[in-house]
């Protein structure tokens, strides 16, 4: 956090409160046992004006994920919008972070949640280039991590919740302390699924390849605005089980997610991937995908909310 995110105002539970009093009970369910669902998304300042990208979409997985654990959020996707909307400006902001944020809280501390209440915020935050900002350009060095994803059948990785981040930290933490910027987590049965908190896409002899919805999967918005863009250039990306290998050999490899953006990968596991810098597929989507969110104009995709 910033100090300048600290002086703002925070959504909570229908009323913006200040910053440091959004607080809860450390007896709440979700400090004991991770009950949380979340999303983030990210609001540009354009050429036209501010925009929120793929609000709906983000919004729809929010709900997504909490039908999943069975919460049932205490308003409509239509007012969990307009908040985001309004957030930023009450907090005086051209660009911003926006974090949803549903979770058990205080009544019991039973494994059982359903006599705590479902309890919702949402705040904003300044946040840059997440794996820094020279990855947007000449990659990053990541490796393949020794922690797995779940098994389908154990946390549902189609939900974005927070007990699922605890795998993720893993992830991220053992690649930190090697010295790399991100780890890359295979499957239970050996294939590869994703990073920390981003999902990957491969590109060889000219086509582009990412892991199946099925593989332990986040079902990403940047992941699906990929396939989109990737479309106006002639190129299907096509959904495949990929064994680890294919990472060595691949011509291209790019991370997307809403904090990653479109952040090249020029090594895994020290192996210089391609010419061991940004390719030109990946190239091509990146400059598609930051003109889109510079210039405000997203042709008939639909994506930009404004915020007037």
């Amino acid at each position: 956090m910033k100090p300048e995110d600290e002086k703002g105002k925070i959504w909570f539970n229908g009323k913006y409160i200040d910053w440091w009093d959004a607080k809860i009970h450390l007896m709440s369910h979700v400090v004991h046992y991770g009950t949380s669902i979340f999303e983030g998304m990210r609001c540009y300042n354009t050429k036209k004006g501010s925009v929120i990208f793929r609000l709906n979409d983000h919004v729809k997985r929010f709900f997504d994920s909490a039908k999943i654990y069975r919460m049932d959020i205490p308003f409509t996707p239509d007012e969990i919008k307009k908040v985001c909307i309004d957030i930023v400006k009450v907090n005086g902001l051209k660009s911003a972070y926006i974090r949803p944020l549903v979770f058990r809280g205080y009544n019991t501390l039973g494994v059982d949640p359903t006599a705590c209440p479902v309890e919702i915020a949402i705040g904003v935050l300044n946040w840059g280039a997440y794996l820094g900002e020279d990855a947007i350009k000449y990659g990053v060095d990541v490796r393949v991590s020794s922690w797995m994803r779940m098994h389908p059948n154990t946390h549902p990785a189609l939900a974005k919740t927070g007990a699922n981040y605890m795998n993720s930290q893993l992830i991220k933490l053992e690649a930190k302390i090697d010295n790399y910027a991100e780890g890359i987590a295979l499957s239970s049965h050996g294939f590869v699924c994703e990073g920390s908190g981003e999902n990957i896409f491969l590109v060889r002899n000219n086509e582009i390849f990412t892991p199946t919805i099925g593989s332990s999967i986040l079902p990403g918005i940047t992941r699906d605005s990929v396939f989109k863009i990737a479309r106006e250039f002639g190129y299907e990306v096509k959904e495949s089980v990929i064994p680890r290998e294919m990472l060595y050999i691949a011509d291209e490899l790019f991370f997307t997610g809403t904090a990653a953006e479109v952040s090249p990968i020029r090594s895994v596991d020290k192996i210089v991937i391609g010419s061991g810098k940004r390719g030109p597929i990946t190239e091509k989507i990146q400059r598609r995908f930051f003109d889109i969110v510079e210039t405000g104009d997203d042709g008939d995709y639909g994506w930009l909310t404004f915020i007037e």
